[in-house]
């Protein structure tokens, strides 16, 4: 079975709202990795802009622009398409957000490492 790391109750992730942030390992180093909802369904991003490698959230879980429509860095204003992660807009020309697999089941959201990003405490087990 594949592993599947709880990150939160469903609906604590709210269409086109406020994002859940959780710990991983990226590349062996420590990171942050969010899920959104849109359109329903629940997207889950390596919280890194492709332009520049820094978290995108302006506020804690703060991923979404005005609108509702893209997510946005808060930083030098990169936009993403929510569904893919591909960029919309601004610095991140050609780049996406690294996705990380999200299940909806029973009513919470999990999380399934792959190769590059990690558990945050594979660490403290080893």
């Amino acid at each position: 079975m594949t592993t599947e790391i709880l990150i939160c109750a469903a609906d604590a992730v709210p269409d086109g709202g406020k994002g859940v942030r959780f710990p991983v390992l990226a590349a062996g180093q420590p990171a942050t990795a969010f899920v959104i909802r849109y359109g329903g369904k629940p997207y889950a991003y390596l919280n890194r802009c492709a332009h520049v490698p820094i978290e995108l959230d302006w506020a804690e879980g703060e991923f979404f622009e005005s609108s509702k429509l893209y997510l946005m860095c808060s930083t030098h204003g990169a936009v993403y398409i929510p569904s893919s992660g591909e960029c919309a807009g601004g610095p991140c020309r050609g780049g996406r957000l690294r996705p990380v697999a999200v299940v909806e089941r029973d009513g919470h959201l999990y999380w399934r490492p792959d190769d590059y990003v990690r558990p945050a405490d594979i660490e403290a087990k080893l």
